[in-house]
């Protein structure tokens, strides 16, 4: 399977949402290539889009042999069973059906807490309302943090010693983070705080399944009157 062309698989969405990054990111782990078709997710929203997701209608959308896949989360598991090569590439999720519990259950956590609090950080704000929302921000991370520590047990990722789908669903959040970091002039994930998790963004970033996929910072203001109408 993993010889799937770019004419089999497509993923529907944009660059600069998180939710279609984890796709990405799944996609190159699996040397799967791919076409990344941009569709309108605001109205009027793109025909393929609506009619590949018809209860949603948001991105991203995975198309696999024409037959769509929704929801970033449930694409990602979805390519890791798929594109499993005979066991010769490692897998997204853990073996451990305990652990792949845990994981799942961290990835509902991140999404339903972090979406909230970027769409309420990117409009102008007062500076009292920033640092509260920014607050409420770290919080959540402290939580990965700990949850790093008890889930990477050690190791480099959340998922060991190699990228997992922990880290797959969190570091598809860090260009939003640092965007929001920049033009909010504001600190989410801070090194002082949150020292380990600093440091695991910064090995997350560099690892080759992940560069030239996470936009710059720059690039993301031009979302800022949008809502992240994707999960």
């Amino acid at each position: 399977m993993a010889g799937a062309s770019a004419e089999d698989v497509k993923v529907l969405g944009l660059s600069l949402s998180p939710f279609v990054t984890r796709v990405r990111i799944a996609l190159r782990l699996k040397r799967v290539e791919y076409e990344l078709v941009e569709v309108r997710f605001l109205e009027p929203k793109s025909e393929i889009l609506v009619k590949s997701n018809p209860v949603y209608k948001k991105i991203p959308v995975l198309l696999h042999r024409g037959k769509p896949i929704c929801e970033s989360a449930v694409i990602v598991q979805y390519i890791d069973e798929e594109w499993s090569d005979g066991g010769r590439s490692s897998s997204i999720l853990p073996a451990d059906p305990f652990d792949r519990a845990i994981a799942r259950f961290w990835v509902v956590y991140m999404d339903d807490n972090l979406p909230a609090l970027i769409k309420a950080l990117r409009p102008e704000k007062e500076a009292a309302k920033v640092t509260e929302l920014a607050g409420q921000f770290r919080q959540v991370l402290g939580q990965m943090e700990e949850t790093f520590a008890e889930c990477g047990k050690g190791n480099g990722f959340f998922g060991g010693d190699a990228v997992g789908y922990l880290d797959i669903a969190l570091g598809a959040y860090l260009g939003w983070i640092r965007a929001l970091e920049k033009d909010k002039s504001v600190k989410l994930l801070d090194s002082e705080e949150l020292p380990r998790l600093a440091e695991w963004a910064e090995r997350f970033l560099a690892e080759e399944s992940v560069k030239g996929l996470m936009p710059e910072a720059d690039e993301y203001p031009k979302l800022y009157a949008t809502a992240v109408a994707s999960q």
